[in-house]
């Protein structure tokens, strides 16, 4: 005798590739402020460095140097949000006049 309401093991639904837009969203958020805590501590680290050997020990070059790497890391985060929402141009050649 064989069951009718029994029910054969169907395929998994292929998922895409491609990650949700919140989860897209999140990973550019992660990697700009990683990005801007390491450029950050690299710079001030260097502004420290010079500030010992070349300025005698003034603060200034310090945040400097602070400034430089959180700048640095805002422009790279900014232009990573800007490309998202141009078309994406992989592959093609884009003519100039």
């Amino acid at each position: 005798m064989s069951d009718s309401s029994s029910t054969t093991p169907t395929a998994p639904v292929a998922r895409t590739s491609r990650p949700m837009s919140e989860a897209l969203l999140n990973e550019k958020w992660d990697r700009c402020l990683s990005s801007m805590l390491i450029r950050s501590g690299l710079g001030l680290s260097f502004g420290i460095v010079f500030s010992v050997l070349l300025f005698k020990r003034r603060a200034w070059p310090a945040y400097v140097g602070l400034g430089f790497g959180a700048g640095r890391a805002w422009e790279e985060c900014d232009s990573s949000f800007k490309h998202a929402a141009a078309p994406s141009k992989d592959g093609l050649r884009v003519l100039r006049p």
